[in-house]
């Protein structure tokens, strides 16, 4: 079949594809793995040969060789469970880390470099590079969440800076998600008061037309500190050389704050109700509007920065949960500081490194515990310090799985007890392991069977599992994107961050309930139903659906099923001004069936080159592109992708359905690669989840990605196949995925190779 299908375009001649299939058979598919892999991906999707071959398989014959293959791949060979060295936390984890441990919040952005990406997920461990900078930042971190958990009572007064998005909607109908009903507009921080004493705020305010008196609620913690008065245009003597044209500032006096970390907002009164007016329209965009109103119209102003500084004349430090966690013990006349402080670092030092402390460990702590409280500190100074080092400590900061003594390159072992609690923590929380997991670890009962997979029920039930979705499911389908396409402003006014931000967290709570209800994950692509608040309800002309909370509805029709009529795909794979088909099949293809089509060759015009008109008539994306791939070069590619994005063309860039484009009907028809006609979303649902397998596979190799730590390779597909096949026999149902990768030996071993060993040693 082979060499009557495909030799003729893939030989040493023609070389199509980069590939020569010239004398490959079966006896040769283990020793040329790469290939054999990559044949499997493309007959199983039916996506070879391809549509314009003369010679083209019949579907039942494409899967059988497909078959052939995997079975000779499968067959009697070892499962290669890979190898890892260690992984460090990045921002993400770091975060829920230190929420987990000491019941701090913070943004580990302020302290942290951007994280390196690999195959879709920031917790690759191979591209993890260490360097001075990067150490010296973990130090820092290590430094400023020591202080923010325990307290300063000797902290010096310092400036911190909040900013709003300009993206973010301030209109009345808007209120800030943690602000106090009643206000729109503004801004929430999570700010750590070092010591009780006296802080100054000091806001600034942009935008606005005419003279118009407005009220500023502050509060900390939901509790009012001050009601200030805004005119505009009454504190610019407090502008700046470098301050933004037209900004004013208002200011407090010192006002008393008790240490802690606490929720500061900033809101404006609520005063109206409705539209105002504007040259455009009542949108909902933000500071879009002021420069369109017109003289003596209403558009408001918006609060843009929140500045805290202080303590002034600091008084001491209140009890607050972070201290009650830290402090589980005070010194007495029956215990000493010593013993104290050694229950003290025992309890936090367990959690933190995830295992056990080793003699070492302790006197090496304490060494830092006494060092802190012999510079005048005293008891808490010295905690302190020791939880600084604690926390800038490598067996916190990385997760280290070691090496068997004796072993030798080309052994497989098991991860021990205690490496597969942080596996399993870190897979399905995003975070470090509970006592409850620590205990089972310790005593060696966590590797069970029976034990493990009771300990992966009650882990997915805990709400701290939804990291699968805000971690996982957001970087799989890259929610992240969604940031970086900011629609024309002019095209599509009523686009906001708020908006931006509700797509988002559709996709989120869609695919965790798909978890925690254990769904098929077939439903991901062919759900009647998701997950909106009224913003985005009204946005999707859904009605029925009031206030900021979001709720489960049901799509009136077939328009919007799965994941390909959520916002936050289709605004990601648009442009600013248009959609684009090209995106949106690229991306199918990525990131659900796992194929992604090589880039364009560099001497091949963009779409914004190709003609825009015609005999006065704009032209549709369309036409521009049956234009665009009129070279040879370019139709390989798009003849795969093209189909599926003009499927999804209904869509606007921001997701909304339309049926016309610059003034004409849209022409989504399309053939599939496999001949399958579509010409809207449920056409191509239909066609996608017609072979199921290579949608099933795509996924669990991104599961066991990022449960593992690294990249799949080829030698993990056997392992991959194994998963889809089992959840198959469970109508793919999420548990099943999730248990398959936990029970697996990518997740449950590692290979030694010669760089292991030789760290080891």
């Amino acid at each position: 079949m082979v060499q009557r299908y495909c030799v003729g375009c893939h030989n040493p001649r023609q070389l199509r594809g980069n590939l020569s299939l010239q004398g490959y058979g079966l006896d040769s598919a283990r020793a040329r793995l790469d290939v054999s892999e990559k044949m499997v991906r493309k007959l199983r999707a039916q996506m070879m040969p391809p549509p314009n071959a003369i010679r083209r398989l019949a579907p039942d014959s494409g899967t059988m060789l497909a078959e052939a293959i995997e079975q000779e791949l499968d067959s009697g060979t070892r499962r290669n469970p890979g190898q890892r060295l260690f992984q460090r936390l990045n921002r993400a984890e770091y975060e829920r880390a230190v929420r987990d441990l000491l019941d701090v919040v913070i943004d580990a952005g302020d302290y942290l470099p951007l994280d390196t990406k690999s195959a879709n997920f920031d917790n690759i461990a191979d591209v993890q590079a260490l360097s001075p900078t990067l150490l010296e930042a973990y130090l820092n971190a290590a430094a400023a969440v020591a202080r923010i958990a325990s307290g300063d009572p000797k902290a010096a007064s310092l400036s911190s800076q909040y900013t709003a998005s300009p993206f973010t909607s301030q209109h009345p109908w808007n209120r800030i998600e943690g602000a106090p009903y009643g206000t729109r507009g503004g801004l929430v921080a999570e700010h750590p008061f070092p010591a009780d004493g006296m802080y100054s705020f000091r806001m600034e305010v942009r935008g606005g037309v005419g003279s118009r008196l407005e009220d500023i609620d502050l509060s900390v913690d939901g509790r009012r500190v001050a009601l200030l008065h805004y005119e505009r245009g009454m504190d610019r003597a407090l502008a700046s050389a470098d301050a933004p044209q037209g900004a004013d500032w208002v200011r407090t006096e010192p006002i008393f704050v008790k240490a802690g970390q606490q929720r500061v907002t900033a809101a404006f009164i609520r005063r109206q109700e409705g539209p105002y007016e504007d040259l455009i329209r009542p949108h909902d965009w933000s500071l879009a509007s002021n420069g369109t109103a017109s003289a003596g119209t209403t558009a408001p102003p918006h609060l843009m920065e929140l500045s805290i500084t202080g303590p002034a004349s600091p008084t001491g430090v209140s009890e607050t949960t972070s201290r009650r966690i830290i402090f589980s013990c005070r010194p007495s006349a029956r215990v000493s500081e010593r013993a104290c402080a050694e229950r003290i670092i025992d309890q936090l030092g367990t959690r933190a490194y995830r295992r056990p402390l080793t003699a070492r460990d302790r006197d090496g702590l304490l060494r830092f515990y006494r060092e802190g409280a012999r510079n005048g500190g005293g008891f808490e100074e010295g905690i302190r310090t020791a939880l600084q080092a604690m926390l800038a400590s490598p067996w916190f900061v990385f997760r280290v799985e070691g090496v068997p003594e004796g072993a030798r390159p080309g052994e497989d072992f098991a991860l021990t007890d205690i490496e597969l609690a942080s596996r399993l923590s870190f897979f399905l929380w995003g975070s470090i392991p509970d006592h409850e997991l620590l205990n089972l670890a310790t005593q060696k009962r966590l590797s069970e069977p029976a034990t493990l997979d009771a300990q992966l029920t009650r882990m997915l039930a805990d709400p701290r599992a939804e990291a699968l979705a805000t971690r996982f499911a957001s970087q799989w389908l890259r929610l992240q994107d969604v940031e970086k396409v900011r629609p024309d402003a002019f095209w599509f006014p009523d686009y906001d961050q708020q908006l931006a931000d509700a797509m988002v967290r559709e996709t989120q709570l869609f695919f965790w309930d798909a978890v925690r209800s254990n769904r098929s994950a077939l439903d991901l692509f062919t759900a009647n139903h998701s997950f909106v608040n009224e913003r985005l309800a009204r946005h999707y002309g859904i009605t029925n659906v009031s206030g900021p909370e979001f709720r489960r509805v049901s799509y009136p029709d077939s328009s919007r099923r799965g994941l390909l009529g959520h916002g936050s795909i289709l605004v990601q794979t648009s442009m600013a001004n248009r959609t684009s088909p090209v995106l949106r099949g690229k991306w199918v293809m990525e990131v659900l069936i796992g194929m992604a089509p090589p880039p364009p060759p560099p001497d091949i015009p963009d779409l914004e080159e190709t003609a825009s008109s015609k005999d006065g008539r704009q032209l549709t994306t369309r036409e521009r592109m049956e234009l665009h791939r009129a070279d040879p070069t370019c139709r390989t590619c798009h003849q795969y992708m093209d189909p599926i994005g003009l499927a999804l063309d209904n869509f606007d860039v921001t997701g909304r359905w339309r049926y016309r484009e610059n003034g004409a009907p849209l022409d989504t028809r399309g053939t599939m690669y496999d001949g399958m006609a579509v010409s809207s979303p449920a056409d191509l649902t239909r066609s996608l989840v017609s072979r199921p397998i290579p949608l099933m596979r795509a996924f669990a190799e991104n599961l066991l990605a990022y449960a593992v730590g690294r990249r799949v390779e080829d030698y993990d597909q056997p392992t991959i196949r194994a998963i889809v096949r089992d959840a198959e026999r469970e109508g793919y149902a999420m548990s099943s995925f999730i248990s398959g990768v936990v029970h697996s030996p990518a997740f449950r071993m590692k290979r030694v190779d010669a760089l292991s060993t030789e760290v080891e040693q």
